[in-house]
C-alpha cells in the first residue's frame, strides 16, 4: 500500500473538507496516511470548531473528523504556528499532537504529498 502526507495550511471550509475527506478514503483503502497542520490549518485541530459548514457538495469536515480520529490518523500540529495563535494542544483531538518541520520533512521524503 502507498503512503500518504496530507498538508491543510487552510483555514477555508472546502480545503479543509477535501483534504479530511481524502484522508479517510486512503486510510479505507489500508494505505498508511499522516496529516500535518500548518498556518491558518492549525485551527482544524480544535475539538470544540464548529465543522459543520456544508461545502458545495453537501459533506463538510465533520463528516471526516471524527473517523480520523477514531482510526488513530495521527495528525501533527506545527507548534510555531499553534502556538502563535494562542491554540493548546489539551484543546485538540486526542490524535492530533503538536508537531515540528523536521518531522514533516521527514514523513515527506517517505511519502506522496497532497497540499490544501
Amino acid at each position: 500500500m502507498a503512503n500518504f502526507l496530507f498538508v491543510l495550511r487552510s483555514d477555508d471550509n472546502e480545503k479543509a473538507t477535501r483534504c479530511f475527506q481524502f484522508a479517510k478514503i486512503s486510510n479505507d483503502k489500508g494505505h498508511q496516511v499522516n496529516i500535518f497542520l500548518v498556518d491558518d490549518g492549525v485551527a482544524w485541530a480544535m475539538k470544540d470548531r464548529d465543522g459543520s459548514q456544508k461545502t458545495v457538495t453537501g459533506d463538510c469536515p465533520a463528516d471526516y473528523i471524527p473517523a480520523l480520529v477514531d482510526a488513530g490518523v495521527e495528525v501533527g500540529v506545527c507548534t510555531p504556528c499553534a502556538k502563535g495563535r494562542n491554540l493548546a494542544e489539551a484543546d485538540f483531538y486526542a490524535t492530533m499532537k503538536l508537531d515540528g518541520g523536521p518531522h514533516l520533512i521527514d514523513m515527506a521524503a517517505e511519502a506522496k504529498v497532497f497540499n490544501f
